[in-house]
Order: C-alpha cells, then structure tokens, then sequence
C-alpha cells in the first residue's frame, strides 16, 4: 500500500520542476550526483584505512593458558 506509483512519481517530478524551474534542474542533478559520488569516496576510503590496520602479529614463542 506504500509503494508509490507511476502517477505519484510522475506528480513529485512535476512539483520539483515547478519550484525549480527547468533550467536549473541540471545543476541540482550535477551537485547531487557529485555530492554521492564523494559520499561513496569517503565510505570507500574509510573500509580501506579499517583493512590497513593490522593487529601486531602474536610471538610464537609464548603459549596462551
């Protein structure tokens, strides 16, 4: 019942170029693409400094009890 359909979304697009006027409908869309593709960057770069770090390796010559 909550899924939205062809004509809600259809409504929601026509909303959006009446606030903001068709002419400038390609930079919101630029910013918000480049605004995601730093957002992914980051995240990205984050789960590769998390990997980097290693956890010193153990001395084989001492046993745990």
């Amino acid at each position: 019942m909550m899924g939205m359909g062809t004509l809600e979304i259809l409504l929601i697009v026509l909303v959006i170029v009446f606030f903001f006027g068709a002419k400038k409908l390609p930079d919101i869309g630029r910013g918000l693409g480049s605004g995601i593709r730093n957002f992914k960057g980051e995240l990205k770069s984050e789960e590769s400094e998390e990997q980097d770090r290693v956890l010193p390796p153990e001395d084989p010559g001492v046993t745990r009890e």
